[in-house]
C-alpha cells in the first residue's frame, strides 16, 4: 500500500473562472465569509494575504470535527488560473507528512466554469486514511461560494 495519493475533483459553477480566481488569488480573506465551513482564518505570519511568504492559520470542519492547519501559498500561475497551496501544522500534522491543495478555475463556455480541486499527499503511516474528507469540504464550500460570487 502507497503512503504518497492525489484525489481530485470537479465542480460545475455559475460564477465565471476570472471571478473564482480573483477570489482565491485575491481576496482570499473573504472565504471565511461565504461559506459556514470556514470557522476563521487568520494571519499568523507576514502582512500580505497573497504572499507566498505569508503563513495563515484556518480553522474549518473535517468530517464533522472542527480542524486546524497552516497555510501557505506555493505558487500562482495566472494564464491556467491554478493555485498551489501547501498545508501544515496543527491537524495536518497528525496524519500527513505532505499536504498539497491545487485550485484551478476552467472557464466552461457557457458563462460558468469549472472548478478543480486536487489534494496530493504524503501519509505518514499506511493505517491512515485518504483525505477524502477534504474533497468533500472543498466540494460543499465551492457550492456555498458560488452563490455568493454570482451576486458580486
Amino acid at each position: 500500500m502507497s503512503l504518497v495519493g492525489k484525489i481530485s475533483t470537479e465542480i460545475g459553477v455559475h460564477a465565471t473562472a476570472a471571478k473564482w480566481f480573483n477570489l482565491f488569488a485575491k481576496q482570499l480573506h473573504h472565504v471565511q465569509n461565504l461559506t459556514d465551513r470556514v470557522h476563521g482564518t487568520k494571519l499568523h505570519r507576514g502582512n500580505d494575504w497573497h504572499h507566498s511568504e505569508t503563513i495563515k492559520h484556518w480553522t474549518y470542519t473535517i468530517d464533522g470535527k472542527v480542524t486546524t492547519c497552516q497555510e501557505s501559498i506555493e505558487s500562482i500561475d495566472e494564464q491556467n488560473k491554478t493555485i498551489f497551496y501547501k498545508l501544515f501544522s496543527g491537524d495536518i500534522d497528525h496524519q500527513y507528512k505532505d499536504f498539497k491543495l491545487i485550485f484551478q478555475a476552467i472557464d466552461n463556455n457557457r458563462g460558468g466554469a469549472i472548478i478543480k480541486w486536487t489534494v496530493e499527499y504524503e501519509k505518514i503511516a499506511e493505517d491512515v486514511d485518504p483525505p477524502y474528507g477534504y474533497i468533500e469540504y472543498v466540494h460543499k464550500c465551492t457550492s456555498d461560494i458560488d452563490g455568493h460570487l454570482l451576486k458580486a
